[in-house]
């Protein structure tokens, strides 16, 4: 009995760090500026607790809106995008998924329901490109941290992401080019393919049953400590930058006009973005220290739906030419929309 407790105690030890991993980042990281320059340490709580009591409002809003779905089942109204002509189909499954609370790898599974039960590439991408960008959360968030303007832009180009991919997609597979898009052996529908043909109905009264209050406080619950841990590791991190990067040489790469800032953080977007929730404070500093806010939307946008992780997974999932045009159409889609903007903000 010792000897296989012993063997299996590494692994759970692994299982629980794994699970844990950003409070222990967020412990380490203080640890070790709390050694190198206490006086930072310091500085950088007080920075966490003012951008927590900020953000509060917003962080319980998100929190109530993503309970309030799972557990009155709105998610189910997904289903309804994938019905009509191939313009319809391509609108609404990028509204769908510009308002549906899916990240880029939370989305996979869905996605590979969807392709195995035959629904058009170009809605399910439409669907995929605009989903990890933006969702009620991921709105209120955006706005207490960089402003109502800027998450409303974020939707805009989540939408205008998903309906130019769901577009370009359409012209591709009328000309047969992307037949059978998923790898073989991939899926065959199962429990997700069933759920997305007969999805149940959405119910919002959920305080009228006991199963749905408390799916509701379990859901919040989760959902609150997660965005919390990333949150906090976030603002850390903004703290750090903020105190140890000086503002002229995020100006010099990141500020300014014309092509170089949006294409080096479209680019710089992919292998840097941590979470979508993480991902705004340390925007929202560098902003503040001189990058362009159309070089920030480029990078929340193209590190949206391109990060590696999920990147890794739509590569497994997908034909490398399916692939090959999910990279094309993210990566120069956020490259216009940060064009655009900077553009706009100019006028």
């Amino acid at each position: 009995m010792t000897d296989l407790s012993s063997g299996f105690a590494p692994q759970s030890l692994l299982r629980q760090a794994r699970r844990h991993s950003v409070w222990l980042a967020i412990a380490a990281i203080l640890v070790l500026v709390a050694i190198l320059s206490p006086g930072q340490a310091a500085d950088s709580l007080v920075f966490v607790g003012d951008a927590l009591s900020t953000t509060g409002p917003f962080l319980v809003l998100s929190v109530v809106i993503a309970a309030w779905a799972a557990a009155s089942g709105a998610d189910n109204l997904i289903a309804r995008a994938f019905t009509g002509s191939p313009a319809m189909m391509i609108a609404l499954a990028a509204l769908a998924g510009a308002f549906s609370p899916f990240c880029s790898c939370g989305v996979i599974p869905l996605i590979a329901a969807l392709l195995s039960m035959g629904v058009p590439l170009y809605a399910v991408m439409a669907f995929w490109l605009a989903s990890p960008i933006m969702d009620p959360s991921m709105f209120a968030l955006t706005s207490g941290v960089l402003g109502v303007d800027f998450a409303l832009v974020k939707t805009v180009a989540a939408l205008a992401l998903g309906a130019g991919g769901g577009f370009s997609t359409l012209f591709l597979v009328q000309r047969g080019l992307l037949a059978e898009p998923l790898r073989a052996g991939i899926g065959n529908g199962g429990c997700g393919g069933a759920r997305i043909r007969d999805p149940k109905p959405v119910v919002w009264q959920i305080w009228a049953e006991q199963e749905r209050r408390a799916k509701f406080g379990s859901e919040a619950l989760k959902t609150g400590l997660f965005l919390g841990k990333w949150l906090i590791l976030a603002f850390l991190l903004e703290s750090l930058m903020v105190a140890f990067i000086p503002a002229e040489t995020v100006t010099a790469l990141l500020g300014g006009e014309g092509f170089a800032p949006v294409a080096i953080a479209t680019l710089v977007g992919v292998p840097a973005y941590l979470n979508g929730y993480a991902a705004l404070p340390l925007v929202a500093g560098l902003i503040d220290q001189g990058m362009a806010p159309g070089a920030g939307l480029a990078f929340l946008v193209a590190g949206g739906v391109t990060s590696i992780p999920a990147a890794m997974a739509v590569w497994a999932l997908v034909k490398p030419k399916v692939f090959g045009l999910y990279i094309a159409l993210s990566l120069g889609g956020s490259f216009i929309a940060g064009l655009v903007y900077q553009a706009a903000l100019s006028l």
